[in-house]
């Protein structure tokens, strides 16, 4: 029969585990892979590679840093509130007005501190279950590497090339800190701590949710797992130490003055985004299912393992999303990824079960390999075509975005400009002027669909001159850009007037008669 339940997590490592023995030269191997995809990291931060919702970020600082008590909407000209604007934000924002660094450089800056809190928060709660040397270089390895076959990026997903892509995201700051509570949570349950150290965790977990309300999600499945694994079970008073920590928790969550946590919840209009999270789920996500057999035998070993349940909650969150059809919910997904891929890292590296190790370490080295080919495109980010590989020249992988700053030159700050571009209406606000239209749902704006309603009529080939200019009108823009040639008004009209060309046959007009 299996055991029930089981001794408490060892802390002094196993001797074929131990710092200083085992074969060098997978040691060498693993430290030279962590040490070059670090620097490829710190690479990225420096080229800071667009490809998503960078333009939002950098808006929300250009907001915060021209009304740091009242930035408004972040994308258009309104007066609400914006979950993007937390803590973080804050503190980058008042960083680049005392500084007067630009909005780029202090993003970069922020990058690099949510890579170091990731890489040092694995590391951290690695080592809150094995001291075996390679567990935490592994565990990198499977969290950058062990996703899927098919290229897949989305903020909160630590895989090399969705990383690459939102180092400088809230979601990257948000997961480097949830990792560090988690290690610290296992830390205090261990060593009996007060009230205290509850309370700062109750703080940090606060901040994790306002950073990154998704994230937050996961550190919240990921905490829960961990006291209810915790051996032995807690006692009362760590019930109550829990229960009080709640509150300051709760109250920071409640006051925080940018946005209305709590009416988040509920919420609309975010599902139809998140769609993609349900697709091509093995494509994507396969590799991470190496993990299974690691989760298993340490469920084997102890019915209330916390990677096993925090794995378990995650898996649980998921499918309800997609049966209730609340695809948002699937923002959870690295709630069941992250214990797998550190369940994998730390069986291979400590695992009790030889054979199982045995069969582990060349299937995982083969997902490795399948899964580093797959993202292998992220060099381009950094290298110039000719200086790539011939065979990773033909890798697929995520383009980068035109980037409109030379139209954001000719605008001021502030300004409001028409365009139904994808590219421009996510980039165009990071250099500081608005959009009639939002890029994104916004749970805050109600006219959002009026302004997308106004944003077609403007563009449809059936609008009259005096529909579209009383549109400009309607919205204060001052400026439009579009592609010559294309529907609303030409760039030759009476009321406009070119100000500036861009790559791909845009144009840049001013409005001067309404």
């Amino acid at each position: 029969m299996p055991p029930t339940a089981a001794p408490a997590e060892r802390t002094a490592p196993r001797t074929a585990g131990a710092p200083g023995s085992g074969p060098r030269a997978p040691r060498r191997a693993l430290a030279a892979c962590v040490l070059l995809l670090a620097a490829l990291l710190l690479l990225m931060v420096v080229r800071l590679p667009w490809a998503g919702d960078l333009g939002m970020h950098a808006a929300v600082l250009e907001r915060l840093r021209a009304d740091p008590l009242h930035p408004g909407n972040p994308l258009v000209r309104a007066d609400t509130s914006s979950p993007y604007y937390s803590p973080w934000a804050l503190l980058l924002a008042l960083a680049a007005s005392v500084t007067g660094w630009s909005t780029f450089t202090v993003l970069r800056l922020g990058g690099l501190a949510g890579l170091a809190l990731l890489g040092t928060g694995i590391a951290a709660f690695v080592r809150t279950f094995t001291r075996a040397w390679a567990a935490v270089p592994l565990a990198l390895l499977c969290v950058l590497f062990l996703h899927g076959v098919r290229l897949f990026a989305w903020s909160g997903f630590p895989g090399l090339v969705s990383l690459s892509l939102t180092l400088a995201y809230p979601s990257t700051l948000a997961l480097g800190l949830a990792f560090h509570l988690w290690a610290l949570l296992r830390g205090a349950l261990a060593a009996g701590r007060g009230p205290a150290r509850f309370l700062a965790l109750g703080l940090l977990l606060a901040c994790v949710l306002l950073v990154h309300q998704f994230t937050g999600a996961v550190a919240v499945l990921g905490a829960t797992a961990i006291l209810l694994g915790t051996r032995p079970w807690p006692p009362a008073a760590v019930w109550v130490r829990v229960g009080v920590a709640a509150v300051p928790a709760v109250a920071v969550l409640a006051c925080w003055p940018y946005y209305s946590f709590f009416s988040l919840p509920g919420a609309g209009g975010l599902d139809d985004i998140h769609r993609p999270l349900y697709d091509h789920l093995a494509t994507k996500f396969g590799l991470a299912a190496l993990g299974v057999p690691a989760l298993a035998a340490r469920w084997w070993r102890d019915r209330r393992d916390p990677l096993v349940l925090f794995c378990g909650l995650g898996l649980l969150v998921f499918a309800a999303g997609g049966l209730a059809g609340h695809q948002a919910w699937g923002r959870i997904l690295p709630a069941a990824l992250l214990p797998a891929q550190l369940a994998l890292a730390v069986e291979i590296a400590d695992g009790a079960h030889r054979r199982l190790r045995a069969a582990l370490v060349p299937l995982t080295a083969a997902a490795l390999l399948a899964g580093a080919w797959t993202q292998a495109g992220a060099l381009s980010y950094v290298l110039r075509p000719a200086a790539l590989p011939p065979p990773l020249r033909r890798v697929h992988t995520i383009a980068l975005w035109p980037r409109f700053d030379w139209a954001a030159r000719a605008m001021p700050r502030g300004a409001t400009v028409m365009t139904d571009n994808y590219y421009a209406l996510r980039t165009v606000p990071a250099y500081g002027p608005y959009t009639v239209a939002p890029a994104y749902p916004d749970v805050f704006l109600r006219d959002e669909q009026r302004r997308r309603d106004a944003t077609r009529r403007y563009f449809s080939p059936a609008a009259s001159r005096a529909e579209r200019l009383g549109i400009l009108k309607e919205f204060g823009a001052r400026w439009v850009l579009q592609r010559n040639g294309g529907p609303g008004l030409p760039p030759d009209d009476p009321a406009l007037r070119t100000a500036a060309r861009g790559p791909g046959g845009f144009v840049l007009s001013e409005v001067v008669a309404s």
